[in-house]
């Protein structure tokens, strides 16, 4: 077995190739909508892949201690220490989402006429979207991302997972209706919430389950979107995510999200 730091630089690299793969007969499925309130179509059980093909190439270089180790980072919420970042963990993503609807509010955008939405669904759709959001982070954050942060930085290496994330949600999005735009500007967004996952992710002591959480608040947020996230727009949840991206790279160094940034404050004239 090959154990090479080398060897396990360029594993991101075959470990995308190897989700692709393995999402194939998933994406063959067809778009056939779950039976839940959102549209969700059947190729959306792809999200087993992502710790599949982790395990496979963890065991490629490690053997079943390798995979155990992987695996037991789904419970790794120990590492998260400060509980401030339980804050971030809970709480940004549905601000996000709470401001994108003042916003389409307040300019007139459509939304639907009753408001449903049902606080009650909320804790259902979170234990729903648990375990799919842990084997999609063993891979995403568990596998790729740490690789690819010690090469080139943490602002890249979410850049990088966040794009390959999206781009592998693209067929599921059009067999759930999804049009390009709202396909685009979902991916915008995607990538953006993936950088602030990273910025999570690496400040809770590399935290596969802070990272499960706060993929979980997404997928919780969205569908609680009125109505059933119907009347999401994607366009609105992208601004306000970068912006959110952008103050965080403006207090945290890009190359580790962790470090804040030395501002030098020049002494008072006299």
């Amino acid at each position: 077995m090959m154990h090479s730091h080398g060897v396990q630089e360029r594993f991101p690299w075959q470990y995308f190739g190897l989700v692709y793969l393995l999402s194939v007969p998933f994406w063959l499925l067809g778009g056939e909508k779950l039976p839940v309130p959102m549209d969700l179509p059947a190729s959306s059980f792809m999200w087993i892949t992502p710790v599949i093909a982790a395990s496979i190439l963890s065991y490629s270089t490690g053997g079943l201690h390798s995979v155990a180790r992987l695996l037991k980072r789904a419970l790794d919420y120990r590492r998260i220490g400060s509980r401030t970042w339980y804050l971030a963990i809970f709480v940004l993503v549905p601000l996000i989402y709470a401001a994108s609807y003042l916003i389409m509010q307040w300019t007139g955008l459509p939304l639907p006429d009753p408001i449903e939405v049902s606080l009650a669904a909320a804790p259902v759709y979170f234990l729903m979207f648990l375990i799919p959001a842990a084997a999609e982070e063993l891979g995403w954050s568990g596998y790729a991302t740490e690789p690819l942060q010690q090469r080139w930085g943490a602002l890249v290496a979410g850049l990088v997972v966040g794009l390959v994330w999206q781009i592998w949600h693209v067929v599921p999005n059009i067999q759930a209706g999804r049009s390009t735009d709202w396909i685009l500007w979902h991916s915008i967004y995607s990538v953006a919430l993936r950088v602030l996952m990273v910025w999570i992710f690496n400040n809770t002591g590399k935290s596969v389950g802070a990272a499960t959480l706060v993929h979980s608040m997404d997928n919780v947020s969205w569908s609680l979107f009125p109505n059933d996230g119907s009347h999401l727009d994607p366009q609105v949840t992208s601004v306000v995510a970068w912006l959110v991206v952008l103050l965080v790279l403006l207090r945290w160094e890009p190359k580790t999200l962790t470090r804040q940034r030395n501002i030098s404050v020049r002494p008072a004239a006299h």
